[in-house]
């Protein structure tokens, strides 16, 4: 049977009812994986609650709320800090595109790898934290990709090492770089300083033109670099059965050599949507959901799927749906 996904597109400025009319059809299902290794495995709500005001002061206020909607209980406030939660692993391939004539400015574009079953399709417009965020939402309020009024986008993608440690879940991470950054300096600033709790790669672009692609894991120090493409391998491949099964050093090459060529924006965009870099694998959990580009001087998100698209603006979000199937991906011409 075709999988499909219904994308939507929510705008609320505070959490409230819309917040909570996601949360509650969803929590049966985050609270089995949330206790799949038993209550005792997970942290206090005491040590949550230290966690996000040792290091996410800021979004303190929109936890509590949160947490109020869920129905105050403290599982589900531990389960919303995402301070330690079980280890999750998607794959995804991000870049960052820059016009080799200086005609169009830079854009941020990535493919999000994961399960069908497990996506859940939000993109929410919100005002949480003084400045209006479009982001994919994931673990109900953390962000697996997005941009913010101050134009700064950032993605992020599996690293490719099975080590675990103490940390916030990288959604939460990247949904606290949106709200509270402005820059990519501010953004690194901010994944320096903050622990996580298995190995990813955020990407990030600024309205200014400057990038970083950050290696994040917790138990190496935090890397800046200047990666334009990354895919699931950071410095060398470490879990070989998952390089395999993803293909991502293969991935890695084919959109390294994208940028080298000096493609066009569409064309990579383009090569995004065809194998090998487009992924079938739905079934395996790390099927291509959507394609997203983002545009941060015009303050612009748009999300592909093959024959078609959705673009919105921080400025002008829509409230809408589109339901998306998904079948045999275009396969590269030799």
């Amino acid at each position: 049977m075709q999988p499909s996904i219904q994308f939507r597109a929510i705008e609320e400025d505070r959490p409230d009812a819309r917040w909570k009319a996601l949360f509650d059809p969803a929590w049966p299902f985050y609270r089995a994986w949330f206790l799949r290794s038993g209550a005792v495995a997970r942290p206090s709500f005491l040590e949550c609650r230290r966690a996000m005001r040792t290091h996410m002061p800021e979004l303190v206020p929109t936890w509590e709320r949160l947490v109020e909607l869920a129905g105050g209980g403290d599982l589900e406030a531990r389960f919303l800090s995402l301070w330690c939660p079980p280890p999750y692993i998607v794959g995804c391939s991000q870049a960052v595109w820059i016009d080799s004539d200086l005609a169009h400015e830079p854009m941020l574009l990535r493919n999000y790898d994961f399960s069908p079953a497990l996506l859940e399709g939000n993109w929410l417009s919100t005002r949480w934290a003084g400045q209006r965020v479009m982001a994919m939402s994931d673990c109900l309020w953390g962000a697996l990709d997005g941009i913010n009024e101050s134009g700064l986008a950032a993605s992020l993608s599996f690293g490719g090492r099975t080590v675990s440690g103490d940390g916030f879940g990288i959604p939460l991470v990247l949904r606290y770089v949106l709200e509270t950054a402005s820059s990519t300096a501010s953004a690194v600033a901010i994944l320096e300083r903050i622990p996580v709790h298995m190995s990813y790669s955020v990407t990030l672009l600024d309205r200014h033109s400057q990038w970083a692609t950050v290696f994040l894991n917790p138990d190496r120090p935090v890397e800046v670099t200047r990666r334009k493409a990354v895919t699931n391998v950071q410095h060398q491949v470490e879990w070989p059965e998952h390089a395999r099964a993803t293909r991502s050093p293969e991935r890695l090459d084919i959109l390294q050599r994208q940028l080298d060529s000096g493609a066009s924006a569409p064309a990579v965009i383009g090569a995004l949507l065809t194998e090998p870099l487009y992924q079938p694998a739905w079934q395996r959990g790390y099927g291509t959901l959507y394609t997203a580009a983002y545009s941060p001087n015009a303050r612009q998100a748009s999300l592909h799927w093959p024959g078609q698209s959705w673009t919105q603006t921080l400025d002008a979000f829509e409230e809408g749906q589109r339901d998306i199937g998904f079948s045999a991906p275009v396969v590269a011409a030799a």
